[in-house]
């Protein structure tokens, strides 16, 4: 409010009572506005579950300002800044300081939360220079600060809204066409939980929610309790419109849109102790912010919809709302729309500008549809008013077919016709708003081929095939890689195998020959020239087996031509006696010498021609001893030699008794 005067504190966190106010700046000496307004939660709130696990950390956080002869009850902010530091690094280390950390909190208290980005950049300032003194008794640094407050606060009300959290362009880049969901969630009033680890990230989130509603950062003064109404009580319906200014028109259309009113409570930061005051049954709506697991635990009770920060993840436990909160075509093509434009000037060196640094995707351009969107949704509804209200008035002509108000959901406007806000902006706003904006959805329009082809690309792209197949092709590239390794290894060894069976046979055939150059000379195997340098002979084959069968064959053969000599001997006696035709014998005239028949001359050269085979057929050299099958013939040879001399005796026989018989 007008004539507060920002004051500071600094928050300790004691090792045996806990959190608690160490000191006051900016206040009368003697009083203590914890007690005064009853902030007994406000050391919590200053150091957030969690602050411990980074050396800096934020925390904003809202309070009850109680009502007094000066001024009425109202709502404070305040942001604080949590360092810490190793004990013994202290130059005057107290003795009540037990533990190995010193953790403090620097906490500034406003009446409006429009001006934090100014003050959050010298706070972080002030407090690491007030840390690296190293003696925290020495707060002249602090008293100077508080006493610029005023100033700093002095100079930035001339200027345009101050916005501050997170960055609009982060906002959607992260959550996408959620953040519509979102946005459209926060006119309906749900009790909304967001979470996250991280403390300033978590309130940076809200803020900058909230601050896309026109004006409306700018008029929280009931959001710290529910049962404040301030706004709605000194609130009047505009009677004239400057359609130049902006002021002028967002006014006239009935913003901001009072989402913090009776009922509502804005917590950016809520520690458990303040639990409570969600579960009363005066609470019917909330914007609240926590970094302590247990809510998730018990999100059914404390949310209807639960934003995980952590996770990137929104959590709708209420039925109602989900049905609500289903994006019509108009509203899916819209959000797509801005969510390309963001993609598209994406920098990440840079997020919070586009790369182009030019006016598409900016900060301002977002803000700039998100008003249009909404003025064109109030406009929409009262459009919608007026024709039930006229429906059955036949001189009415309406400008617009249909009804404009569903392209913005149906279901949606219904719901948020039964709202708090929504009461307070039909009751003070001109049923005619509809001649002043277009009501008409900013990308109206039925389904076409173009909104089904960006949704199944937003959908593909939401899966992360790329990713996927990327971490795919890395997990099958390994393997691959792998098995090839195998392969190779496995032949590497196979021929390592080969190559030293090779060398160990080249070893054991070298010293084999080592061996015989070693042995001593033979009359077999003797080297020529003499001396060491000669050259060797290998020794000669063992003939006497050979030769032992040759004398055999050679002894048989010569018993073959006695007999068959003898045998030609008494055929020629046979052949010289013969008979007169009148039986008395006669004698005719022989050869001198007996003629053996040609058979048997034909026979003795077969024979001689085997012999002499196989004395000198081959080399006696080259057989130590007589090939089996010359064995077998010779055998076979001998047979035949016998059989036909055992004949020829038989047949002499024979023919000597017949001769013996006719003499």
């Amino acid at each position: 409010m007008a004539g507060f005067t920002p004051i500071l504190c600094i928050v300790d966190f004691h090792h045996a009572r806990g959190p608690e106010v160490e000191r006051w700046l900016g206040v009368d000496e003697g009083t203590d506005p914890a007690v005064e307004n009853d902030w007994g939660l406000l050391p919590f709130m200053a150091l957030s579950d969690g602050a411990h696990a980074s050396t800096e950390d934020y925390s904003y956080f809202t309070l009850r300002r109680s009502a007094s002869g000066s001024h009425p009850a109202t709502s404070l902010f305040g942001i604080s800044c949590t360092r810490q530091l190793d004990a013994n690094e202290l130059i005057d280390r107290p003795a009540e300081v037990t533990r190995s950390t010193v953790q403090k909190a620097v906490v500034v208290i406003s009446d409006s939360p429009q001006y934090f980005g100014a003050i959050k950049a010298q706070l972080g300032v002030v407090t690491a220079a007030w840390f690296a003194q190293k003696d925290f008794t020495d707060i002249e640094i602090m008293q100077r600060f508080q006493e610029s407050l005023v100033a700093l606060l002095k100079n930035q009300e001339g200027e345009m809204d101050h916005y501050f959290g997170i960055s609009l362009r982060e906002l959607i880049h992260e959550f996408k066409w959620q953040t519509l969901v979102l946005f459209k969630c926060a006119l309906l009033q749900p009790k909304m939980l967001f979470f996250g680890s991280h403390c300033e990230r978590l309130c940076m989130m809200q803020f900058a929610l909230v601050s896309l509603i026109p004006g409306l950062i700018r008029h929280l003064q009931d959001s710290a309790d529910p049962k404040f109404n301030s706004f709605e009580e000194k609130l009047v319906m505009p009677t004239s419109l400057k359609t130049s200014e902006r002021s002028s028109l967002l006014t006239y259309m009935g913003l901001p849109l009072q989402l913090f009113g009776k009922g509502a409570l804005f917590g950016p930061y809520t520690p458990l102790q303040q639990l409570d005051v969600l579960a009363d049954q005066d609470t019917k709506s909330y914007i609240v912010g926590s970094t302590n697991s247990l809510l998730l635990q018990q999100r059914d009770r404390y949310s209807d919809i639960l934003i995980n920060l952590d996770e990137h993840t929104l959590n709708i436990t209420s039925t109602s709302l989900r049905h609500a909160l289903v994006l019509s075509t108009p509203d899916r093509r819209w959000i797509d729309f801005l969510t390309q434009t963001v993609i598209d000037t994406w920098d990440e060196s840079n997020p919070g500008r586009p790369k182009d640094h030019g006016y598409a995707g900016s900060e301002e351009f977002i803000r700039m549809q998100f008003e249009e969107y909404l003025l064109a949704m109030l406009s929409a509804v009262k459009y919608k008013q007026y024709q039930e209200k006229n429906k059955n008035k036949d001189s009415i002509i309406l400008d617009h077919e249909g009804d404009p108000a569903g392209e913005f959901s149906n279901d949606y406007i219904h719901a948020w016709m039964e709202t708090e806000n929504y009461r307070t902006w039909n009751k003070f706003t001109d049923s005619h708003l509809f001649d002043i904006v277009d009501p008409k959805h900013p990308c109206s329009g039925g389904l076409s081929i173009e909104d089904v082809q960006r949704r199944l690309a937003q959908q593909v792209a939401e899966m992360h095939l790329d990713e996927r197949l990327e971490r795919s092709r890395e997990a099958i590239g390994k393997q691959l890689a792998v098995g090839q390794k195998k392969v190779s290894s496995a032949f590497n060894n196979i021929w390592a195998e080969m190559e030293s069976m090779r060398e160990a046979q080249r070893r054991r055939a070298e010293e084999q020959r080592i061996a015989r150059e070693s042995e001593p000379s033979s009359p077999i195997g003797e080297r020529h020239g003499g001396g060491a340098g000669g050259r060797w002979k290998p020794p000669a084959p063992d003939l006497s087996h050979a030769q032992a069968n040759i004398q055999a064959v050679s002894t048989r053969a010569g018993a073959y031509l006695s007999s068959w000599g003898a045998w030609a001997n008494e055929k020629k006696k046979g052949w010289g006696a013969t008979r007169s035709p009148s039986g008395t014998p006669t004698i005719s005239t022989a050869p001198t010498l007996a003629e053996p028949s040609p058979g048997d001359l034909k026979r003795a050269e077969e024979f001689k021609r085997d012999k002499d085979g196989l004395a000198y057929s081959a080399p006696l050299n080259s057989a130590r001893t007589a090939p089996p099958d010359v064995e077998a013939s010779a055998t076979k040879r001998e047979s035949l030699f016998f059989d036909a001399e055992k004949e020829e005796r038989e047949k002499e026989k024979a023919r000597s008794k017949e001769a013996e018989i006719v003499g």
